[in-house]
């Protein structure tokens, strides 16, 4: 890998594989998960305090899914899948040959 000539504008101190994201675009991202992880809680504070609701809140769910030690093991994977996704795929520093 040849070194990067001083005074590069292009920002030569990353490799050429890493794609760089517009800050609006960063923004509506964020603004998009905050968006649906309000709605997520805003269902789960209804479900709780109206109890006698059809519709069941999401700890009734994982209640129902880590009654068996399968649900559990699914659940475990679906965490590491998550996490793996989420927050590592994009560590550069951890993840170097």
């Amino acid at each position: 890998m040849a070194a990067p000539r001083s005074g590069d504008p292009s920002g030569g101190d990353q490799s050429p594989s890493e794609d760089r994201v517009s800050p609006r675009l960063t923004t509506v991202g964020l603004i998009g998960w905050a968006i649906v992880f309000a709605i997520l809680l805003a269902y789960q504070g209804l479900c709780l305090v109206r109890a006698n609701d059809q519709w069941p809140a999401f700890s009734d769910l994982l209640r129902a899914v880590t009654r068996y030690p399968i649900g559990r093991w699914a659940l475990f994977g679906l965490w590491l899948w998550a996490g793996w996704h989420f927050f590592v795929r994009g560590w550069h520093f951890l993840l170097r040959a």
